[in-house]
């Protein structure tokens, strides 16, 4: 077979002694090779070229596709023994850089299965699919083009933490022989302060992981943290006194406003099961209004509104549930306060957090209570909040983007996620070190330019879905629902001195 052949393949290291077609399907082009890189006759112990030839092999490694055809690269070469009688190798087998030793796959191949996955966002199982490999070796191949890909992230000013969960709890065998749990919860660290986006993610949500994430980066990373945005956890909380004692902690406010709603739900089942012995139904007022209690005031309606609270001042006695809604919204009120125009100073502050204590305390309802003493636990990452804006939204939206969970042989759970914060020629890899799929573990083989809205329908993210959140970040329009927050809020005193009377 002529030169040109061997450059029209372009597989490194080899020429093609011949063509043919065959295969099951018949149309299958077979192309034999042989070496031609005369450093593969050396010995990879020794480095001693060798002159004799133990046996002749033949192996096929799957390569990238040439033409609508299917092709298949049949490699006949050489094992050779060692002519060093030193040398502890007593045979090898030939290998040159496209195909090392122990590969099925070409190194570009790998590299295509990599980069589709990686830059394009495409699912693991659709590339492999679509080369012809397994869900194993496209994975592997994406982990080996991440690494080279990723690099250490540069320093950011404000660092958001949060958990992710990744399936179920299973327990399998680790490599002792030991039933192990896999824990299913991840922790990402996500840049709020540019557009790096998912900036590492390691299995578990201690304190212990996060203070060794942390630990792990460089000191000018860590001293560049003003910020962290965590969602009200202790473990977070706690890592972060003891990896970053010089940043400020600002807790996400959409976690306070569901525990606030928490508490209604807990005050509004009490009551009914107090009052009638026994859990809510539809004909009961307070069940019916439920889905009322927990929105805000500015959304409902003043009829839906006086029709609630004339519903429930009837049927509850101790109008504990209404009073509950009061503090909910108080304490909206006061986490409103961020959006504020102008800005509000500590005094303004304070005064708001002494009327949402105040309140707690006359309503004197038990879990109104629990919410007080836990606004008082985290007021300075919640004040830190009303000063700066920052939350924790991006970071949450990070973790829920399409990824995906596996397994190592030792037990530990990694999640293989791809951050598409950035665009997908310069997407940030995200990867692990796992080698098998969570069983019954589904693979979304949308682009990470779509995004999943409510109701499992796909919609364009687009370039400007992506809000880059910081400290001095001011809006220049606010929205019609954060308008009437704020105008609410100025006039709460109002139904605050209503409700008491």
């Amino acid at each position: 077979m002529d030169h040109g052949t061997s450059l029209l393949l372009g597989l490194e290291g080899v020429e093609v002694v011949g063509v043919s077609v065959g295969g099951p399907d018949g149309r299958t082009r077979i192309v034999d090779v042989g070496t031609s890189d005369p450093a593969a006759s050396c010995c990879p112990g020794c480095g001693v070229r060798s002159t004799s030839v133990k046996e002749r092999v033949v192996c096929t490694p799957r390569d990238i596709g040439y033409g609508d055809a299917p092709i298949m690269v049949r490699w006949n070469k050489i094992r050779w023994r060692c002519v060093n009688s030193e040398c502890a190798r007593g045979s090898f087998t030939e290998a040159i850089g496209q195909v090392p030793r122990r590969r099925r796959t070409t190194t570009r191949l790998r590299e295509t299965i990599g980069r589709a996955i990686g830059d394009a966002a495409r699912s693991v199982a659709e590339v492999a699919a679509g080369h012809g490999v397994s869900w194993h070796t496209a994975h592997g191949a994406f982990v080996d083009i991440a690494a080279t890909a990723l690099t250490d992230p540069a320093p950011t000013s404000v660092l958001g933490i949060d958990e992710t969960r990744r399936g179920k709890p299973r327990w399998v065998r680790g490599g002792d022989g030991r039933w192990v749990r896999i824990d299913p919860w991840d922790t990402g660290f996500v840049d709020l302060a540019g557009d790096q986006g998912l900036l590492g993610q390691v299995t578990g949500r201690t304190s212990a992981v996060v203070i060794d994430w942390l630990a792990a980066q460089p000191a000018p990373f860590r001293d560049a943290i003003e910020y962290v945005a965590i969602d009200p956890a202790a473990s977070y909380a706690a890592a972060v006194a003891v990896a970053l004692p010089n940043a400020q902690l600002v807790v996400d406010h959409f976690h306070l406003v569901q525990l606030a709603n928490a508490m209604v739900t807990k005050v509004r089942r009490r009551v009914t099961w107090d009052r009638r012995g026994r859990r809510g139904r539809s004909t009961d007022p307070e069940w019916a209004n439920r889905r009322r209690l927990l929105m805000g005031r500015e959304r409902l309606s003043d009829n839906k509104y006086q029709k609630m609270i004339a519903d429930l001042r009837a049927h509850d006695p101790g109008n504990e549930i209404f009073a509950a809604y009061i503090v909910k919204e108080e304490l909206r009120a006061l986490l409103a306060m961020a959006r504020s125009r102008p800005r509000v100073d500590d005094s303004q502050i304070r005064e708001r957090l002494y009327r949402f204590l105040d309140l707690c305390a006359q309503v004197n309802v038990p879990e109104a209570n629990t919410l007080a003493r836990t606004i008082e636990t985290w007021w300075p990452g919640i004040c830190a909040f009303i000063r700066t804006q920052v939350t924790n939204a991006a970071t949450e939206g990070t973790m829920k983007r399409p990824g995906f969970s596996s397994e190592s042989d030792e037990g530990e759970s990694e999640t293989c996620l791809r951050s598409s914060v950035r665009r997908p020629a310069t997407a940030r890899y995200g990867w692990s070190t796992t080698v098998r799929p969570w069983k019954g573990a589904r693979e979304q083989s949308r682009s990470a330019l779509w995004r999943r809205s409510w109701g499992s329908v796909w919609k364009p993210c687009g370039s400007g879905a992506t809000v880059t959140v910081r400290p001095t970040h001011t809006p220049t329009r606010r929205s019609r629902s954060s308008r009437r927050i704020a105008d609410f809020a100025a006039n709460w005193p109002n139904h605050a001195e209503r409700t008491r009377s």
